[in-house]
């Protein structure tokens, strides 16, 4: 009788939990779902009404091909010939190598460039014109200077990735506070000191924003780049292939893969930043 009344209490108590989960969480759980729905019903209504060519969301379960692509992600047949899980995995590797460059350069070069009006007046112009160019420009500059697909296509992530976090981290290091300044100086407080204490905890709410646009530019970059380029494994170079071939279901698979993961990148990097910045500042 005493387990019995153990396991009701242990029963209540769960059923409690998600009753007062739900009651906090479930607007924000039920309305993104139905707005998902709602989109997802009117294009295969569209699609099905013949208003456009473009295959429904059914067709990712209705194509075999597609459908074997969706429960089986994991196969490799080598070559170029892999699952939707390697071929994301290699995209996310490339991404990792690009963007880490682009997080450490770029935040460098933040700080300096924060640090010194000389410098901003003399590079600003120079990285304001740089960020401007489209990924799929620096393709095929990167193919030529770098001679293989893999270091050009790191290369566009880093090329693209690194302007948001430089340009953040720049204009945060201009927001620390004076106050914060005439205090270090009153106390002589060294270098170091100052840059880890004052400086990088004022200027983080800023790097992190650029490193949450960033995240997002280098997953865009990467598909863009495999695009083009031919002959490596990579989510953007099966959408290609898919094109080539007209598995219009299988592109229609990979853009949800691609949306997910995207999806995915930035809440992690979203909670790094809550970690490290718990109250937001």
């Amino acid at each position: 009788m005493v387990a019995n009344a153990k396991a009701r209490s242990t029963d209540f108590n769960f059923a409690e939990f998600v009753r007062r989960f739900w009651k906090k969480q479930g607007q924000n759980i039920l309305l993104p779902v139905l707005g998902i729905l709602l989109f997802l019903t009117i294009w295969q209504l569209l699609s099905s009404a013949g208003v456009t060519r473009l295959p429904g969301p059914l067709s990712v379960w209705t194509e075999q091909r597609t459908r074997e692509l969706l429960l089986y992600p994991f196969y490799d047949r080598g070559g170029l010939d892999k699952g939707l899980f390697w071929q994301t995995l290699a995209s996310l590797g490339r991404v990792a190598k690009g963007y880490s460059a682009a997080a450490i350069i770029g935040i460098s070069m933040g700080v300096l460039i924060g640090v010194s009006p000389v410098l901003n007046k003399m590079l600003d112009p120079l990285f304001q014109f740089l960020r401007m160019i489209a990924p799929l420009a620096w393709v095929p500059i990167a193919l030529i200077a770098l001679q293989q697909n893999q270091r050009a296509a790191i290369f566009v992530i880093f090329i693209t990735s690194v302007w948001p976090i430089l340009i953040n981290t720049a204009e945060g290091v201009r927001q620390v506070p004076q106050d914060y300044i005439n205090v270090a100086k009153v106390l002589r407080i060294s270098r170091w000191t100052y840059f880890f204490r004052i400086l990088m905890p004022s200027a983080l709410p800023y790097i992190f924003t650029g490193l949450r646009i960033a995240i997002g530019l280098a997953w865009l970059a990467i598909i863009a780049a495999e695009i083009v380029m031919t002959g490596i494994v990579g989510i953007g170079f099966f959408i290609w292939e898919a094109y080539q071939q007209s598995f219009l279901s299988d592109i229609i698979l990979a853009v949800i893969y691609i949306g997910a993961i995207g999806l995915l990148l930035d809440r992690v990097v979203a909670y790094i930043q809550q970690l490290i910045l718990p109250t937001g500042k």
